[in-house]
């Protein structure tokens, strides 16, 4: 079974975060992860006290990628959330979202898989 070729993970949050920055939502790499590939996680903060972080997640029966809540609540839970998949992946990149709205774009074409 032959492999999709993937995108360097250092070149899709270049590109995430610039989507991000278009769409007017602020947001900043808090941890840096391997370049190459390093697996990614978003967080999204309501400044409101709550957050919610997410996960890629691969099917392994199908192959398919697809955005899936890692925690949700208060962002106190979920930054330990964040530090506990730190601590099993050092080589994961954490992108932290600001917007009252939640808005990801993680559902949009080009991202959502």
């Amino acid at each position: 079974m032959a492999t999709e070729p993937r995108l360097a993970s250092g070149v899709w949050v270049a590109a995430y975060l610039k989507r991000l920055e278009l769409a007017a939502i602020p947001a900043f790499v808090t941890a840096r992860g391997d370049a190459t590939a390093g697996a990614v996680l978003v967080k999204c903060a309501t400044l409101d006290g709550q957050a919610r972080a997410f996960q890629r997640s691969f099917d392994l029966m199908t192959g398919a990628r697809a955005w899936v809540l890692l925690s949700e609540g208060e962002e106190r839970s979920v930054d330990q959330a964040i530090t506990r998949q730190r601590g099993f992946d050092p080589d994961l990149w954490v992108i932290e979202i600001e917007d009252r709205q939640g808005r990801t774009l993680l559902d949009e074409d080009g991202l959502s898989a």
